[in-house]
Parts: C-alpha cells; structure tokens; sequence
C-alpha cells in the first residue's frame, strides 16, 4: 500500500466546506437568540437555542458561491495580511533584520547557555509581536553553523528556532494574524487581556529553554547521544555563514519599529482602531524605513511585491476558511453545532471544558496550520459555546492561541517547520521524538493556565453585556 499523504491545507479547507454542505443536510436546524452590542456585534445568548421549524436546504452551487462570498467578508484580514507581509520584506531588505539575529548570535557564540536563551527569548517575542514565522528560515543555517562550532547538533539548531516560534504564536501578545482575528470575531476588544499573556511569557520561555539547552548539554558532553548523529550536517566542508553588522541605520529602523507598534497600540485603546487604520500604520512605517533603510523606491517596491507574494497562500486560506462559517451559517446549524458541542462541555466543571476546548484547537490545527484559518473556522463556534458553558470568551480565545500556536511546533502540515528541518537536514521522525516531550511539558501548563484563568475569572468584566442581555430576555419571556 502506499504511504498515506498528507493533502495540502486547502484541499483540507475546501473539504471541510463539502462536509459542511453535507452536515446542512442532516444536522438539525436552529438559532440562537442573539443581541447586538455596543460595537453592533451580534452576540448570542445563552440557553435561548430553538430548532426551526422547516428544514432549509444548500446545494452545490450554493457550495461555489461561497468562495467568492468568503473572500468578500474577509477581505480586511486579507489585504491587512498583505500591506504587513510587504512591509517586512522591505525591512528585511534594509538588512535590520539580518543585522539584529546576527548582532544577538555572534555576542553569544561562546556561550550556548545564553544563545540558545537569547534566540527562543527574541525569536518568541518576535512571532508573538508581528506574527513572524517563515522569517525564520533564513537564519537556520546560520544557527546551524554556530552549533557545530560550540560542538552541538543541528538538532539544537532546530530546536531553538521552533521553541521561539512555537512560544510566540502560543502567547500571541499583538500577533495581528491571530490574536487581533481571534479577539474580533469572538466580539471583545482587541488586544484585552494583555496583561497574561506578557505574564506568562517568560515562563513558558523558560520551559522551552529548558528543554532544549538540556538535550544540548547532553550532545556537548557525548555526542553520541545526538539524535541526528548519523546524519551528516549539512554544512560539513563549507564556511561559517556571514551577516551584516548591527549599525546606527539599522537601530534607528527598529527604534521606529518599535514606535510604530507603541502608535499603534495607542490608537487602538484610544480611538478603537481596526485593521484599516493599522493598515495604514503599517504603510506608514514603510514608507519612513524605506527613506532610512536608504533604498530606492524600486526597491522598495520589488520588495513589497515579494513579501506580498510570500503571503499569498495565507491570505488565499483565509478567504476559503471563512467559506466554512459561511457555508455553516447559511444552512443554519453554526448554532446548531455550537449547542451539540455545549451538551458534553455543559456536564464538566468550567475549568475542565477550557481544557477541552484547548485540546479540540490543538486537534484541529493539524488540518487547519494557518493560524488566521484556524480563527475563522474554530472561533465563530467557540466564542458563543464560552458563554454556554461559563468560560469568559477572552478564556476561549486564550485557548485557541494556545492550541493553535503550541502544535505548530509539530504538525507536519506546517510549512514553516517542515521547511526549518528540511534546511537543517533533520528527518521529521527524529524532530517528533525530540519535540513530543517540549509540547507534552508546554500543554500541561497550558492546562495550568487555563483552569486558573477560569477561576479568576480571566476576561470575566468583558462578558457584562451579555449577561445583562440574558436577563433583557429573560424578562421579556416572563412577560
């Protein structure tokens, strides 16, 4: 027989919109009450669900319409994820990017300790920032290099740019690819609950930390313990490979990175931006890095083109991941599904249902790798299924970040990381055994978390209007 393959992301997307169009057919009908809110979201309210009385039914063509209908409805997701893709690409062009990672790996070349720390610390913060991810890529070789001179493995090479990957998009501080889409469709403020997530940073950090510097004392002291030792490296006979010098440009540029973000943060919590207006910050920084970073504007041009095109697939699954909702909203079972999975979640303690939930996004994420994707698919069944079971949304979202961002450092649908280990030539079979033991660690204080969260009421003051809306109905139904 032959091996089983994996089918691309969206053949899976495109798929998961076929059995939605089956599941219009058999599952039964029915709403919700809902409400709008300050923000003229709809919300739900809670145990107002109701079956309809005649069953309506989508056909194929209903199917196809759906594409161009999703693109349409997430289209300030796409063009957001397209202007923050081509601005990197002109700051990658600068040379600040290469400049700062080669700046942070040459000060710690003898002292792997610290490297490995200041590569997961600074690559997390990164990803959980701006959502960088295939940025990566480039440097693996580097790091690759700095490990065979500290008598490492390309193993720890991996390990240490996957862990700061991982970590970053599980936590997710600003991530505008999936924090700020997650927030948004659950219907609370966009970056609220900010204060956690930096709060456990260091923490989980610490746990991939430890975990990777561990295997790589062992690999220093006995290198036959290396898990990739009868592989040869793949830069064996080459020379160390060069980068730029970290100069007085290059610190201006991430000093107006970093103001930029602090602007924008700022017009989000005074004036209620959205993706438009930071759309345009980001536009805006471009422009000035283009002038600093000394470039013309052809080449910044080029640039932007090509960062563009990078993101492309992601801005393409994202539109067919919003035909699921569509396609489940239009046959009327979106509420019907979210009541189904209420009924087991209902009979556990809160706590435990947000660790349900965290396991239902881990699962998922090995069909749906695209963080945004995965937004537009889980949370539009997760947010209303929180207030079901008492779990504040903002514990839900934390849940999806966790779920989504921690498995990425695993699932083998993930091109990011099949590229990482393809570059450094580790097999996959030898990365799963190394980094099974990192996530087991990582999801059982994601658990920790979670159940804290719930307990504290983590979120809880958001949840006011829809409590107020259930005693508005609650009311009206008496009278």
């Amino acid at each position: 027989m032959k091996a089983f393959k994996v089918p691309h992301t969206l053949t899976l997307l495109f798929g998961m919109m076929i059995v939605a169009l089956i599941a219009t057919w058999i599952v039964p009908q029915g709403f919700f009450e809902t409400f709008v809110n300050d923000a003229g979201r709809n919300v739900v309210v809670p145990n107002t669900f109701e079956l309809t009385g005649e069953r309506q039914f989508l056909t194929p063509w209903d199917l196809l319409t759906a594409i161009p209908r999703a693109f349409a409805a997430a289209q300030d997701i796409i063009f957001f994820v397209f202007i923050v893709g081509g601005v990197l690409a002109i700051a990658r062009k600068t040379g600040t990017v290469d400049a700062l990672i080669g700046n942070l790996l040459n000060k710690h070349r003898d002292t792997p300790e610290k490297l490995i720390f200041m590569v997961i610390f600074f690559f997390a913060l990164a990803s959980s920032a701006i959502g960088t991810a295939g940025e990566y890529i480039p440097f693996v070789l580097i790091l690759v290099a700095l490990c065979k001179a500290m008598k490492l493995d390309s193993m720890t090479a991996v390990g240490m740019t996957v862990a700061g990957y991982g970590v970053g998009y599980g936590l997710s501080a600003f991530n505008p690819f999936t924090v700020l889409i997650a927030q948004g469709i659950a219907e609370i403020p966009p970056y609220s609950g900010l204060w956690l997530r930096l709060v456990i940073f260091i923490p989980f950090s610490l746990i991939a930390f430890h975990h990777v510097w561990s295997y790589a004392k062992k690999v220093k002291a006995d290198p036959s313990t290396s898990l990739v030792a009868d592989i040869p490296c793949p830069l064996d006979g080459q020379e160390q490979a060069e980068y730029p010098t970290l100069n007085g440009r290059h610190r201006l540029i991430l000093a107006t990175f970093l103001g930029t973000v602090g602007f924008a943060i700022w017009g989000i919590s005074q004036h209620g931006w959205y993706l438009y207006e930071l759309g345009a910050c980001f536009v805006g920084w471009g422009l000035l890095i283009t002038v600093l970073g000394r470039l013309s504007f052809d080449e910044a041009s080029d640039s932007f083109i090509e960062g563009v095109k990078d993101l492309t697939s992601t801005a393409v699954l994202i539109g067919v991941a919003r035909g699921i909702a569509l396609i489940l909203e239009d046959g009327q079972i979106l509420h019907s599904i979210v009541n189904g999975l209420a009924m087991p979640l209902s009979h556990i303690p809160a706590a435990l249902s947000a660790v349900g939930m965290l396991l239902i996004q881990t699962i998922l994420n090995l069909f749906v790798p695209s963080g945004s994707g995965q937004a537009f698919v889980t949370m539009p069944l997760m947010a209303p299924l929180s207030d079901i079971v008492g779990i504040p949304r903002q514990v839900a979202v934390l849940a999806y970040q966790f779920g989504d961002g921690f498995s990425n450092m695993i699932v083998p649908t993930n091109a990011v990381l099949m590229g990482i280990i393809g570059i450094a030539g580790v097999p996959y079979d030898r990365w799963f055994k190394f980094c099974m033991p990192l996530l087991a660690k990582i999801m059982l204080a994601c658990a920790v978390v979670l159940v804290l969260a719930v307990i504290f009421g983590y979120g809880a003051d958001l949840q006011e209007p829809v409590q107020a809306a259930v005693h508005i109905m609650d009311n009206v139904r008496l009278s």
